[in-house]
Formats: C-alpha cells, structure tokens, sequence
C-alpha cells in the first residue's frame, strides 16, 4: 500500500458502546420518540391553557410564584446549606454540556413554573415572558398577531431562560445581534432575595450588561422583556449555491440599508468546495399565492428534510420559494439541524417521514436522559457539538481549521453583530474594529459568525482513532488566538485561566461582588468546568472568591 493510500489515521479498535451506539435507533424508535411526542403533547396543551388565561391571572400567578423563590431564597443557611441552583434536572437541559455540578451538595429553587408569556405588548413592541417559556411557546402566540421577537433561536425547545443565561442566534442575528441583545429588560432576583427590574439606562445597568452569558450565576432570572418586530405570513426565501464565505455579509455602507440587506441569512457548507446561502425577505399572504409562486410547507412531518431540501440548490442551482413564516422559524427543528441523521440514520427516507415523521424530533433531554456514563463519554469523545463565534474575516480560516482537525460537515454559518456597548460584557469586539471598515463592520457593531460545527468527524466515519478532547483543546485555543468565543453550552476543556483569556471577567466579577452572588451562586467557570465538582472543590473555589471580596471590601 503507497502512502497515498494508507488512512490518515490507525484504526480505531471497536469496543461494547460502539455496537450499542449502532443499534441505539432501537431504543429511540420504541421508547424516545413515543415518550417525546407525549410531551410535546401535553406540553403544548399546558400551552394553551396557559394562552386561555387573562394577562392580569397570569401576573398574579407570576407574583406569587416569585413570593415563593424569594422566600425559598431566604431560608436558606449559607453556613450549613449548599449553592443556589434550579432544582430542574441535570438530563433535562438541552444543551450537551453534563450538568455535573449538581452532583455536589446544593440548595435547589425551583423555578418549574416559570413557563407562562405574561404579555405581548403590541404598542410597546415586546413580548414579557418567564425563563421557560419557549421559542416554539413564543412565535405561536406573536405570529398570528404579525409580530415576533427579533432573533427566533430555530429549535423550538430553547428556552427564553437558555438564550439569555446562555447564548442564542438566529438568521437574522446579522440585524439585530444575539437573543440576549434583544433583551429590553430583565426581572431578576438576588441572592438576599431582592426583587430587581434591570435596564439598560437605571441604576442596575451594569447587572442588565453582566447577565448574558453568566448562566443564572448572578441571580435568578423570573421574567424578561423581549424586543419584539413587525413581520409578514411568508418568507420569500432564495438558495444559491456559493464558493465564496464571505458573500452572505454586506457590502461597505449598505449595512443599515434595509432594501439591500435581507432580513434572513444562513449558509450551509456541505464539503470544502460547496455551500448553499440563504437570504430571506418577509413577504405578505397575497404576494406569495400570486401565479407562478411556489409555497413550501417545509413544517410537515413527511417533507424532506430542511438541510437536505437546501442541498437541492448544488444541483439545480439557484431558486426561489415562499415558506410560512413560522415554519421557517423553525425549519431545523424536525432533524435537529443534521444531528437526526445519527440518531436514526434511515429517518430521512421517505417512508420513515410518512410513517413516522410526525413523532420527530426526540426530544433531546429524554437522549440525554437514555444514556448512561459510557455513552455519554462515547459522544464527548466521537461527536462534536460547538459553535465558534468567530470574525467575520476570518471565517474562511475558520472552516479550513475545522477541515483540517475535525473534518466535519455539514457546517452551519449564520453572521451575527456583536454589539460595542458602553461597558465591556463577557463577550466583546476585537479593539479598533469600528477603524478598520471590514465588510460587514460598522461604527457601532462588529460583524461575527456561528461556525456551527454539529456531527461525527470523517475519522471516527471511517473508523480512525480521533481524540476528541484534544480536538476541542485545541479548537478553543484557535478561537482565542484570534478573539472568538465558545459558547458554553457545549462540552468544554478550557481551564480557569484560559476561560478567562476567552471571555472577559470584569464586568461580570464586579456585579458578583456588588449583588451578593458570591458565596451563593457558583461562578459561571466553575458552572461550565467540565468534570464532577465534589463538595470540597466547589467550598474551596467558592472560599477563595469570598476571600477576594472581602478582602476588596476592606
């Protein structure tokens, strides 16, 4: 064999989980998608009792269910009891990072009736809605009403809570930046039990600036306002297949051009030569029932799957449809983006969409929730879940480093602006952005973009050995190298000093010292450290930052 044939890599010996992950599709098919559809359902009953009440019944509700936490919060002995956290189980979090931390000794808040949208607002343009109020929960409500939130994360799970504490971005974050940028105001409750309304221009501004990304470490949030748009019942959205990164960002001064920027934009790599960019435009009932239009209800349980229907454009090339508004939301939910293709790897074929379509997608909690510690080990080590914000102008660095250490695809694009605000948050633009004039850059705002990265890496496709750890070591390296971010819902391998080179601590150890956080809620690195936390590492590390304040203080 020439060296030109050999593997990339040796062969990797197969062990008992990589037949059990195999055949996993058996336990999916008989006992996750049932018990997902379940819920869905009796999820979305609770949904709509929810919508059968009053706003001023659902306020009163919301006001004595806060009453509750903050009297839960109160009777709490700091000396004897563990930290604050929610008292929702670890499996149940829809993001992949392991919720080891609640494996130590914890005071648990349970905030499980958070789940109502207490107002949408049609004068004021927002939408004030609790922690677990979700996407799907949100545009079902605004969008008959031609109006939605500014950023729609597109898995109808996520949860308003996740977006904020966490990270969120949609298509058309390149307008409006990240879900948390669209926040116009949060309610949150503080470690003694104080009831606070955090804006951007009172007196708790540096609170309102600190709690993105923080993930509920600074308080708890009970509700948010929630900037909301005018919309249209379609988007008239076009594919094109495109070779150039960089083509789905605005030219220089067209940025704030409403008729030469479009309202939505993402751009799905297939392999190292091929990508598919979408932009949308909203567009009224009348115009899309016009003659000759073509009308996608790309929301039903049988149609082709989304990534899948784009790819069509490679081939075909470039055309154009019209998809419900709603449906477009949430175009990647049915198969988690491309994820359902591992889960169940015949599930895009006709006849399983047909027969069995409409129970999809799992949820992702009751997979997680199904896995034991091996096959949770199994994927951190032979599946990659992350998104790296990244620069715009470095993106095509981005997608060959991604090609060349975890060779993953299909990858995901979708710019967003990342925002320079009058204090520096955890995430930041790069220092004389706005000098630059970068395609995409304004004065006020940096242009970013996901580089989603969701799937099995070609080496462990073809059986190699592939370190997984290593390659995540290393991907967050190069995303400090060149100022981008990881988000932290995904498995991560950076140490304390290397989560702080990535994100900044100022700001948001400034408003844990002012707001009693403290000593009360585990620091947002330690929430994200990868690992069990036993009881003695999470006094020791929460001991030291008690130390530093109090010595501060004095």
């Amino acid at each position: 064999m020439s060296d030109l044939e050999a593997p990339l890599r040796p062969k990797r010996k197969k062990v008992w989980v990589d037949y059990f992950v195999k055949f996993r599709w058996i336990i999916v098919i008989f006992v996750v998608l049932p018990i997902s559809f379940t819920l869905y359902f009796l999820t979305y009953l609770g949904d709509v009792k929810s919508e059968m009440k009053s706003y001023k019944r659902r306020q009163k509700e919301h006001d004595e269910n806060v009453k509750k936490v903050v009297k839960r919060l109160k009777e709490r002995n700091p000396s004897k009891d563990g930290l604050v956290c929610t008292a929702r189980k670890p499996w149940i979090a829809v993001g992949m990072r392991n919720v080891d931390y609640k494996r130590a000794r914890h005071y648990e808040v349970d905030l499980s009736a958070f789940r109502n949208i207490l107002e949408i607002d049609s004068e004021r343009m927002i939408v004030r809605a609790e922690p677990l109020v979700n996407m799907g929960q949100i545009s079902r409500a605004s969008v008959p009403m031609n109006l939605s939130p500014a950023v729609v994360a597109e898995l109808d799970d996520l949860t308003v809570g996740g977006l904020i504490n966490g990270y969120g971005i949609e298509g058309s974050s390149h307008i409006y930046g990240l879900f948390s940028d669209t926040v116009v105001a949060y309610e949150i409750v503080l470690a003694d039990g104080q009831i606070v309304r955090a804006t951007k221009d009172n007196e708790y501004s540096d609170l309102f600036y600190a709690i993105p990304w923080s993930q509920g470490t600074l308080g708890l949030l009970v509700s948010a306002e929630i900037k909301l748009i005018p919309v249209k019942e379609y988007m008239r959205l076009t594919y094109k297949p495109v070779a150039y990164i960089d083509s789905f960002a605005p030219r220089d001064g067209d940025q704030d051009n409403p008729s030469k920027v479009p309202d939505f934009v993402e751009t799905m790599i297939y392999n190292s030569t091929e990508g598919v960019m979408m932009t949308g435009r909203y567009a009224s009932k009348e115009e899309a029932k016009k003659k000759g239009n073509v009308i996608n209800n790309v929301g039903w349980w049988f149609k082709p799957w989304f990534y899948q229907h784009a790819q069509t454009a490679l081939k075909k090339g470039e055309f154009v449809e019209y998809i419900p508004t709603r449906e477009y939301y949430h175009r990647h939910t049915r198969c988690l983006y491309w994820e359902g293709k591992l889960i169940l790897p015949f599930a895009d074929q006709w006849w399983f969409r047909f027969l069995l379509g409409w129970m999809m997608p799992p949820k992702v909690s009751l997979l997680k929730a199904t896995q034991g510690e091996a096959i949770r080990n199994y994927y951190h080590e032979m599946h990659v879940i992350q998104d790296m914000l990244v620069p715009l102008y470095k993106v095509g660095d981005a997608l060959e480093w991604v090609d060349r250490e975890m060779e993953v695809y299909p990858i995901w694009l979708c710019p967003h602006r990342l925002f320079k605000l009058p204090v520096k948050t955890m995430v930041y633009p790069e220092a004389g952005f706005e000098h630059q004039r970068r395609q995409g850059d304004t004065s006020y705002a940096q242009m970013y973009t996901d580089v989603g990265v969701y799937y099995s890496p070609g080496p462990v496709l073809r059986g190699e050995v592939f370190d997984g750890a290593n390659a995540v070591r290393r991907m967050e390296d190069w995303l400090i190298e060149n100022h981008g971010f990881q988000p932290q819902y995904a498995v991560s391998e950076l140490n304390e000093k290397k989560f702080w080179r990535m994100f900044d601590a100022d700001l948001y150890e400034h408003s844990r010292k002012k707001y009693g956080a403290v000593g009360t809620f585990m620091s947002v690195y330690y929430k994200s450290k990868k690992g069990r936390k036993t009881e003695k590492e999470v006094q020791e590390a929460e001991q030291a930052h008690l130390e530093t304040a109090y010595a501060e203080a004095g």
